[in-house]
């Protein structure tokens, strides 16, 4: 059992060598494979969903912003792996750290802002003044915009792991109830295993839901910006 409910979090270790990286590379594994003449169950399912979601999310976007459809169709598939791999026993939750969110917010942000400056610049510069803004606050205004535009990528990576966090932190305190009132509490121990069942569900649901959010974003950034 857990001495401290935010253990959980922390990275395992092989021969004090910790195993985290090969956690995080574990959704590679899952999803790439030799080429084939005939594909799988899996690899049928996996084009299905790719081929549906990117018909969905880019459709909206310019001829330019979908030259980056590998990019985001390799990136869901990592964020969704990592967040039901998660809910294994015994696993580690990559998702759940903020450094790794951040290693992927940042340079997603960035790109698409580098893009804008690039291919738009004029229109890009735009967004940092709405228009019709009185005179003596277009000091404020730019202020105001530009911040906004800088957490952009606090707000993608923190989303992700406070939803993470919050879901497996749950789910932890109700295991640990259920455990400990197994053998005087048998009634409300049920009670609570019939709640702990409806949170994993619930967790399942947030974990695609974080990854569809996640992907979104990148692509709202995207479309301003292309």
């Amino acid at each position: 059992m857990n001495m401290n409910m935010f253990q959980q979090f922390t990275s395992p270790e092989l021969i004090l060598i910790p195993t985290a990286p090969l956690s995080m590379l574990i959704p590679i594994f899952l999803v790439y494979s030799k080429p084939k003449l005939l594909g799988n169950r899996m690899t049928t399912v996996t084009s299905l969903f790719l081929k549906t979601f990117m018909l969905n999310m880019t459709n909206q976007l310019t001829l330019k912003g979908q030259k980056w459809s590998n990019l985001l169709a390799s990136l869901i598939i990592i964020i969704l792996l990592s967040n039901l791999l998660s809910l294994l026993p015994y696993t580690f939750t990559p998702t759940s750290q903020l450094s790794m969110n951040m290693a992927l917010a940042i340079p997603l942000w960035l790109a698409t802002v580098i893009a804008g400056f690039k291919d738009k610049l004029s229109l890009t510069l735009a967004h940092l003044l709405p228009e019709g803004s009185p005179t003596p606050l277009i000091p404020f205004m730019i202020l105001i915009e530009t911040i906004s535009l800088l957490m952009r990528p606090i707000a993608l990576g923190v989303r992700l792991t406070a939803n993470i966090t919050a879901g497996h932190l749950l789910m932890t305190m109700v295991s640990s109830a259920t455990i400990n009132l197994i053998s005087t509490y048998t009634p409300i121990s049920s009670t609570m295993l019939v709640l702990l069942f409806l949170l994993t569900l619930l967790e399942l649901a947030v974990a695609c839901i974080q990854a569809y959010v996640f992907v979104l974003l990148v692509i709202l950034y995207l479309q301003e910006n292309t």
